[in-house]
């Protein structure tokens, strides 16, 4: 059944459609970032911690957020719909399963214990997105005196004023460092890390991304997701089902000139490219 079908206004199916492909989207990007953390952990620790440290930090600025947000604007409307009590109780319990989970992640003495905490936390979103998109959402758009465009309006105004504040914070924080150019700053990203030809360690510290058995659906995304956790001189190799050109497309796109890409295999079960973050 489409969202036009179900939803009572055609601005609660705009809407609908939206909010469902933002899920995706985070769903994607937490999977790119916990798929090279997977991948890391057995192979490079440093680079794992590294891995690690960025899908907390994606965590707690989107995938948080966005769950008390959820609970604030969107389950007290949907409580009140006929025989959904507890479906929310139960969603907003998976809410602390997430926080739980995330700080598991960020405390883990391992790469290996923190990729289990990884896989955990993707496991559960999924499952707690596919639950929203499929009950939650469509309740809401067909549900009589409840605008589902407007409580996601709501929403988004919601983190928009918390992320106006987060970067405040940020701001004057990164400002603090700054204050010392030649400082310890660079050691976060681990220096040019090999990226410029000085023998550094990036060739042992590439993470692999295997998205062939990846849901079409959830691809890109994943793809999105993973190179954000690839800092600046540092690669990714990324392994796909075909050529992915219209998939290359979208990162020029998106972001002009960030990526290199190097093909490594062109088939014919697998196409092996090497994206480089410049």
């Amino acid at each position: 059944m489409s969202a036009v079908t179900i939803a009572s206004a055609p601005e609660d199916a705009a809407a609908l459609e939206a909010a469902e492909a933002h899920h995706v989207d985070l769903a994607g990007e937490l999977a790119g970032r916990v798929a090279l953390l997977l991948t890391a952990a057995e192979r490079e620790p440093g680079a794992a911690e590294r891995i690690r440290a960025g899908l907390v930090s994606f965590c707690e600025r989107e995938l948080l957020p966005h769950a008390a947000a959820e609970e604030a604007v969107l389950y007290p409307a949907a409580r009140r719909l006929p025989d959904s009590r507890l479906l929310i109780e139960s969603l907003i319990a998976e809410h602390s399963c997430l926080a739980a989970l995330v700080g598991s992640l960020r405390a883990a003495p391992t790469a290996l214990g923190a990729a289990a905490d990884a896989r955990a936390l993707q496991v559960l979103f999924e499952e707690h997105v596919a639950k929203e998109n499929g009950l939650v959402l469509p309740l809401l758009a067909v549900a009589p005196g409840v605008r589902l465009a407007a409580l996601l309006a709501d929403l988004r105004d919601m983190l928009a004023r918390q992320k106006s504040a987060t970067d405040g914070t940020a701001g004057a924080q990164a400002a603090g460092t700054a204050k010392d150019a030649t400082g310890d700053a660079t050691e976060e990203s681990g220096g040019c890390g090999g990226g410029c030809g000085c023998g550094g360690e990036e060739e042992a510290e590439v993470p692999e991304l295997d998205v062939r058995d990846v849901p079409h659906a959830l691809r890109h995304a994943t793809v999105f997701g993973a190179l954000d956790a690839v800092p600046a001189g540092n690669a990714m190799v990324l392994v796909a089902p075909h050529d992915p050109l219209p998939l290359l497309a979208q990162i020029e796109q998106r972001e002009p000139g960030r990526f290199g890409v190097e093909y490594l295999q062109r088939g014919p079960d697998a196409w092996r490219l090497r994206l480089s973050h410049r």
